[in-house]
């Protein structure tokens, strides 16, 4: 396993991490756990989840993964911020909501700290530094370690990380984005920021939901188990651009006898500023196969095809984005 700083902090993270968002969803606890132990025992200590996830059966089914000593093995980061529920005070990064899902979120995982926690969306209702506040809180606490962003537009993420400076108060370390081959909307104004203000990148959707594994066409149904088959409304995103990207990476994947979800993987590691790429999986195979790209070389060609490939999902839509209404 290959490691990085997260941002400019001294925490090193695993190049590639452990996204749970499928566990007590699409994986059920058995297989969770073991995909869990598993991801460990390759090396990888950076596991990502949220309070949200199925319901916060991800939290769960983490906590008891992480019974018996193995809570240490690991760099744990969860999430707060999208709604909770349909109260008022069930969403948002106020000083109330943050307070509390940390509390929650500590007794799912059966721990007493997290080492990284991100604010899931910014929040246009709560001023900044009553977020930022709460977030100092928290970690003079000793319950948090780090902080992180989620689905901040760059403007967002610099005014927070000014309000930090002027207040003296923690910084953002990281920010998790949608950022892969079929959504490079971050490189225009995100990735140059981080680097900058040495924020690490946490992509998520990698793979963009499974699309760039290559396993969707526009003629066939949905291959049952997959995230279209599992959730009816992500057959939203599979455009006939995006499915003509994946045959397209599919292909030079084939000439170099490699797996699709490798060579895309192992493209969005040799992007700058990504410290850790969280990429789910459903089956200890399909974590062992994504394992592959860590030591994947690719060449000055295979680089310049796949930025051929991908070069206008530079400048479309992003693949997807979480906010608050």
């Amino acid at each position: 396993m290959k490691y990085q700083y997260l941002g400019r902090s001294g925490l090193q993270v695993s190049l590639l991490g452990l996204g749970t968002n499928s566990f007590g969803k699409r994986a059920d606890k058995k297989t969770s756990i073991q995909i869990l132990h598993a991801a460990m025992d390759s090396g990888i200590n950076f596991i990502d989840t949220a309070n949200i996830y199925a319901g916060t059966a991800s939290e769960r089914i983490i906590g008891e993964g992480l019974k018996n000593g193995k809570r240490h093995e690991v760099i744990l980061a969860t999430k707060a911020g999208l709604p909770r529920g349909d109260e008022p005070n069930q969403r948002g990064s106020s000083r109330y909501h943050l307070q509390r899902e940390l509390e929650d979120s500590l007794k799912r995982l059966q721990t007493d700290y997290v080492d990284l926690y991100q604010i899931h969306t910014f929040d246009p209702y709560t001023p900044l530094d009553e977020t930022l506040r709460t977030l100092e809180h928290m970690v003079q606490s000793g319950k948090v370690r780090y902080i992180g962003a989620s689905n901040y537009a760059a403007w967002e993420l610099m005014k927070a990380l000014g309000i930090s400076d002027q207040l003296k108060l923690e910084r953002f370390v990281s920010i998790q984005t949608s950022y892969s081959l079929a959504d490079r909307t971050p490189e225009q104004e995100l990735m140059p920021l981080c680097q900058d203000q040495g924020v690490g990148i946490i992509p998520y959707f990698p793979l963009a939901g499974g699309i760039l594994t290559g396993k969707y066409s526009q003629e066939d149904e949905a291959p049952a188990g997959s995230r279209a088959d599992k959730d009816p409304s992500f057959n939203r995103l599979l455009t006939g651009e995006r499915i003509g990207l994946a045959d397209g990476i599919s292909w030079c994947a084939r000439s170099l006898s490699i797996d699709p979800a490798v060579l895309s993987l192992a493209w969005l590691m040799r992007q700058p500023a990504v410290s850790s790429i969280i990429a789910g999986a459903t089956s200890v195979e399909q974590l062992n196969n994504n394992l592959n790209s860590i030591e994947l070389v690719l060449s000055d060609d295979v680089m310049a095809e796949l930025e051929r490939l991908s070069k206008p999902f530079r400048y479309s839509e992003p693949f997807a984005t979480y906010r608050l209404l």
